[in-house]
This record gives structure tokens, C-alpha cells and sequence, in this order.
């Protein structure tokens, strides 16, 4: 088991007002989760996603896949 802890960011895009998520991509090599949160209630809950599905909702938010 290990004992990483979580190390969160918010994107340098996320200039919304404060309606962003914080991500800890420090856990993908250590546990292959990438943990997710509201950046407006930081001790709420946390998503755990796993890393391949996560690195795949970013390649599609990338290449502007996803819409509204």
C-alpha cells in the first residue's frame, strides 16, 4: 500500500469564476488513478478515475470531440 498523497491543480485554463475541477496526476504511477474534485469544495468528494479512461477524456476535450 502507499501512502502518496494527493498533490492538486487546477488548470492554468480554468480562469472561469471558480467553477473548475483540481486533479492530482501525481497518483497515475503509484496507484493508476487520477483523483478529481471540486475546486469550490476541496474537502468534499474525490472521483477516483482510472488513468486510461481519464488520459482518454483528455485526448477528446484536445481534439474537441466533446460538445456542450
Amino acid at each position: 500500500m502507499t501512502t502518496d498523497s494527493p498533490r492538486w491543480f487546477t488548470s492554468s485554463y480554468s480562469n472561469n469564476g471558480g467553477n473548475c475541477v483540481e486533479v492530482a496526476a501525481n497518483l497515475i504511477a503509484s496507484r493508476g488513478i487520477v483523483p478529481v474534485r471540486d475546486s469550490k469544495n476541496p474537502g468534499g468528494p474525490v472521483l477516483d478515475v482510472s488513468a486510461g479512461p481519464f488520459a482518454a477524456f483528455i485526448a477528446s476535450v484536445k481534439a474537441e470531440e466533446l460538445s456542450a
